[in-house]
């Protein structure tokens, strides 16, 4: 996508991510990429309605104005590490849509996957990334997932999204709410049903093979260990890993690097490293 172009778009989803009402007051940001060292974004301090083209400006890599006359986003760093971590992927998008907010707001994940065309535009991963102060701690409690999903869920910061380019990732994100949004429908049922592991498996590979999934998805993030010489799968530690940030996602005042290093305790004692 050309300059142009991803200027118009980011003018059309900033002002749609308005009209669905997923921002408030100065929420939301959004990025496209215009090159390996040049990126596209929207300024801060302003509300996601009122952006113009006149209005976005252009970083580089580090983060450092390259023109425009506003300051970039303070969340700027997020967008960057994702970009950094995904070469393919071209456009990030970050708001507060209600209902997937409140699930991270509540210190809860999302109960996916219940609907299987969810599980092929999304995979079966929406993860719970931490609450933590802004910046790098920010950064290093959302790094684990870049390679994993195409979404997440921060705890007290809404929902984060990417793909190959913005209506992508924005449907991305639209759909995470979605499914936020029948989850609480469903509660009062007695909660959404699971989908079987087999017809997960399924779709995944689906997924896989029409091209869509991340690049680390579905691999466990240890590497280390098997049942067969009496150490706990990798695949279980980093279930254990990954339920161990869920409780603590909404704990005021956690210290991501604690809490990073308590998970690699806690895998390695697991796994026998």
């Amino acid at each position: 996508m050309n300059e142009a172009a991803a200027r118009r778009a980011l003018v059309r989803y900033s002002h749609a991510m308005s009209n669905a009402g997923w921002v408030a007051n100065h929420d939301g940001n959004l990025s496209a990429r215009l090159s390996d060292d040049r990126f596209v974004c929207t300024p801060t301090a302003f509300a996601k309605l009122d952006v113009g083209l006149d209005d976005l400006l252009v970083v580089d890599a580090g983060g450092q104005r390259l023109a425009g006359a506003h300051k970039p986003f303070s969340e700027l760093a997020l967008h960057l590490a994702i970009y950094q971590a995904r070469p393919e992927v071209r456009a990030v998008v970050h708001a507060h849509p209600p209902s997937a907010t409140a699930f991270g707001a509540a210190g809860r994940s999302l109960p996916h996957p219940f609907l299987p065309e969810a599980v092929v535009s999304l995979g079966a991963e929406i993860p719970l990334v931490a609450c933590t102060l802004p910046g790098k701690p920010a950064v290093d409690a959302l790094k684990p997932f870049l390679r994993r999903c195409d979404a997440v869920c921060v705890a007290g910061n809404g929902v984060f999204a990417w793909g190959p380019d913005l209506e992508t990732a924005y449907l991305r994100l639209e759909l995470v709410e979605h499914l936020a949004r029948i989850a609480i429908a469903a509660a009062p049922l007695g909660g959404v049903s699971k989908l079987p592991d087999a017809m997960v498996a399924e779709l995944v590979a689906r997924r896989a093979k029409a091209g869509l999934a991340a690049p680390d998805e579905g691999r466990p993030a240890v590497e280390h260990g098997s049942a067969a010489d009496g150490r706990v799968p990798s695949s279980a530690a980093d279930t254990a890993t990954r339920a161990a940030q869920r409780a603590l996602a909404g704990i005021p005042g956690a210290d991501p690097a604690l809490v990073a290093r308590l998970a690699e305790q806690v895998a390695a004692g697991l796994t026998g490293r």
